[in-house]
């Protein structure tokens, strides 16, 4: 890999990890970035790449959120609970010493939140993966879901201003909740809809305060990108040129640097402010992206 495509792979990696994010859509920008900088590889490649470069991403998330997300730790077993863990049939005890011992009840519950929350992805979009690719994945349909869900943020927050959040915590969200916010997660399958954008919204709309739908929006992407990712892989397969091993890891290590700041920003963003900004932000994106794609093709006639 050249310096010229070293440059351009840093610079993918600083946009997905912007993006990724924060809920003005991953997909538009990258369309953007690949009329203008394009990278020297096939388009099978590219197409995983841009995928698998989600991997820093996700590990930024749990970079960040370790001590909410790991599950597991060491703790002394009260006496009392040795004792009635002591008369129960041996594998009934062992298994109790186990989660007694090593499990942390509230972070298996979140776990099992976020994969209720998974279950209409892989239901209904996991399925028609391909074929809303295919059909959708063009200039048209990213600018008008810009558009369409810059409208629907603004629209959101100004009902917002009379409400109340009636889950302030993690701990207080429900698995229907949870689920709820996945069937709002299948929305994000139409390119330029934005996942993160798709899931704040249904938590604002169900709920939540801000910062539980973010960070529910955090938890929720492990699985779901690990998931796409691996999937490229398997589609792809396991063989790769020097280059393109090297492409992958610095996308993915830049996107990891600069998804922490992303995510840093925005936790602290929403503190003091709502998400009508992005929601301009996006409806302009959406006019650029059309504007210029339109007449580059009138020009081109």
């Amino acid at each position: 890999m050249d310096i010229v495509e070293f440059i351009k792979t840093v610079f993918l990696g600083i946009v997905e990890g912007i993006t990724e994010w924060l809920p003005i859509s991953s997909t538009g920008h990258m369309i953007l970035v690949d009329e203008f900088i394009k990278l020297n590889v096939s388009q099978d490649f590219k197409d995983f790449f841009l995928v698998v470069i989600q991997l820093g991403a996700i590990l930024a998330v749990v970079v960040l959120y370790w001590n909410k997300l790991w599950p597991f730790y060491i703790r002394e077993i009260p006496k009392k609970t040795k004792a009635a863990i002591a008369t129960r049939p041996a594998p009934a005890g062992w298994i109790m010493t186990f989660v007694e011992r090593f499990c942390d009840k509230d972070k298996w519950i979140l776990w099992f939140k976020i994969l209720v929350a998974c279950i209409p992805t892989i239901v209904i979009a996991l399925p028609f993966n391909d074929l809303i690719e295919e059909k959708f994945n063009n200039y048209v349909v990213v600018a008008v879901a810009l558009i369409v869900y810059g409208v629907i943020f603004i629209i959101v927050e100004n009902y917002n201003k009379k409400r109340r959040p009636v889950c302030t915590s993690l701990e207080e969200m429900s698995f229907k909740t949870a689920f709820l916010i996945g069937v709002f997660q299948v929305l994000s399958v139409i390119p330029g809809t934005s996942r993160s954008g798709s899931t704040i919204i249904g938590g604002i709309l169900v709920g939540t305060s801000r910062t539980v739908a973010a960070e529910f929006t955090f938890f929720l992407a492990i699985p779901v990108m690990f998931g796409a990712s691996l999937l490229k892989l398997l589609k792809f397969g396991f063989t790769f040129t020097s280059g393109e091993i090297l492409i992958l890891v610095t996308g993915v290590v830049v996107a990891f640097v600069v998804s922490i700041l992303a995510i840093k920003f925005l936790m602290g963003y929403i503190k003091k402010h709502d998400f009508k900004a992005f929601g301009w932000y996006r409806i302009v994106l959406g006019v650029l992206v059309l504007g210029y794609f339109v007449g580059k093709n009138i020009l081109a006639a």
